[in-house]
């Protein structure tokens, strides 16, 4: 048998190596990742249009000596199978070089350690042309104009990634970039940011010296979330946390916080699993194929938290952008998913029942037939019976044939993408006082009004929530 070493056209293989698909923002978060896992505290994000477009971040980890940055600059320095520490976000010892790659051609890493700076640069056009994959060490002197350098050396320890040449956006794409960076950063680190995560302190993570806050998707906090008892699933040596939740109905926020924690996907595309892994959101908005996105149940999102012994079983990508539901837990995720959708779909079924309420005489009615619904004006309405009690065979026929146009020409598609959209900007409740109600209910007294039909007025919609108000009055 003869063997041929083969060596890949390093050129050629970097242009497929930056090529995988990160966003900004996701390729940000991978960085992260290494600096959380360096336990560090506190992480600066800086990023510069002039003179040179540049990118940084400082974090007060634990740093790395000259031997330990070369293998940290070595790609899949990391065997995927290597059990590792809880609360290393790592895995492939791929996401510091593809995820920096992605955005630049040169990636220098300064880290500090045992009071020793150790600098180490990739230069993707360098290497091509040498057709070798050659590290360059850099001197202090070679480093002094980049951002963050005096932060430091003044720091006991700590690590500085900085990307040059980046071409995947341009300066003018900056200030779009950073606000979507923000809210992508406060979600998928939000318990390390509000100090939730067991055994560590908070981090406080800074974009161009903006203080980035936590969001918490789930609203636990709001008096009107439901937050459902969770399971432990055992699955292998380890368990999988299952967390329900609905978040509050648009009637129960302000129109800010519901706007907030509507994300900028939407509820309807926010509902779903939102996948963690110690701690850090990996996957979030999908049913995984085990349940149709359905408005009625945009409130509902469940959490899974998973340790990071179970990547392989759930086919983490290296852009922790990826994943699928382990077979053997499908079951359990779907009875879930049944449990909570049924109750999820509450706050919009419950208001829907508000028109079959046999306390009040509504102006709308609800008819289902043979599966499929339709809303009617009702026509045993009193109003509607007194009007045509005074209306000529023909003045009714036309009145009918209106109200038989407005039904079928009611804006329903308008109607729901406005509620969707617009919730609180939606109101269609008379603005009728208090005081008026009463002088209206005196004026139909003093005109020889029959005292059933008031009563069957003060029944209708018009008056809900005021009847207790006018039998004081009287």
């Amino acid at each position: 048998m003869k063997i041929d070493i083969v060596d890949p056209v390093v050129g050629n293989f970097v242009k497929s190596l930056r090529d995988i698909g990160y966003t900004f923002e996701v390729a940000v978060a991978d960085i992260l990742d290494n600096s959380i896992a360096a336990k560090a505290e506190t992480i600066k994000i800086l990023c510069l249009p002039a003179p040179n477009m540049i990118f940084a971040t400082l974090d007060d980890g634990l740093g790395m000596n000259e031997s330990e940055l070369v293998e940290a600059m070595r790609l899949a320095a990391n065997d995927p199978d290597t059990v590792r520490e809880p609360n290393d976000l790592g895995k492939f010892g791929l996401g510091l070089k593809t995820a920096s790659f992605s955005q630049c051609k040169k990636l220098t890493v300064l880290s500090k350690k045992d009071g020793k700076v150790s600098v180490k640069q990739w230069d993707l056009e360098y290497i091509s042309n040498e057709n070798k994959w050659f590290l360059k060490t850099l001197d202090m002197t070679e480093c002094e104009n980049y951002p963050f350098v005096d932060s430091l050396l003044e720091q006991e320890r700590g690590t500085l990634v900085i990307w040059e040449d980046i071409d995947s956006f341009n300066s003018e794409d900056i200030p779009s970039n950073l606000s979507d960076l923000r809210n992508h950063l406060s979600l998928v680190f939000h318990y390390f940011l509000d100090g939730k995560v067991p055994g560590r302190n908070k981090i406080n993570i800074f974009v161009n010296e903006v203080k980035i806050d936590p969001f918490n998707p789930f609203n636990p906090n709001h008096r009107a979330t439901q937050e459902f008892h969770g399971e432990k699933i055992r699955f292998k040596n380890s368990e999988v946390l299952v967390q329900p939740y609905i978040l509050p109905h648009h009637s129960k926020l302000s129109p800010q916080e519901y706007e907030r924690y509507a994300t900028t996907e939407g509820y309807t595309k926010s509902q779903g699993f939102y996948l963690y892994r110690e701690h850090r959101l990996l996957i979030h908005g999908t049913w995984w194929g085990m349940h149709k996105m359905n408005d009625a149940h945009r409130l509902v999102r469940i959490k899974i938290e998973i340790s990071n012994t179970q990547d392989a079983d759930w086919g983490i990508d290296i852009k922790k952008s990826t994943a699928r539901p382990v077979r053997e837990l499908r079951k359990d995720l779907q009875r879930i998913i049944q449990q909570v959708t049924v109750k999820g779909s509450r706050p919009f079924v419950g208001r829907g029942r508000r028109i079959e309420d046999t306390t009040t005489t509504n102006f709308w009615d609800c008819h289902v037939k043979e599966g499929s619904v339709r809303f009617v004006i009702n026509k045993k309405h009193p109003v509607l019976n007194k009007l045509n009690e005074n209306l000529t065979d023909e003045q009714q026929e036309l009145l009918k044939i209106y109200l038989s146009s407005l039904e079928g020409f009611l804006p329903l598609d308008t109607i729901v993408a406005q509620l969707h959209t617009n919730p609180h900007k939606v109101n269609q409740e008379p603005e009728i006082s208090n005081e008026e109600l009463i002088a209206l209910v005196e004026k139909w007294r003093n005109s020889g009004v029959s005292e059933e039909f008031i009563q069957s007025l003060i029944k209708t919609e018009i008056f809900k929530g005021k009847r207790e108000f006018l039998i004081n009055e009287n």
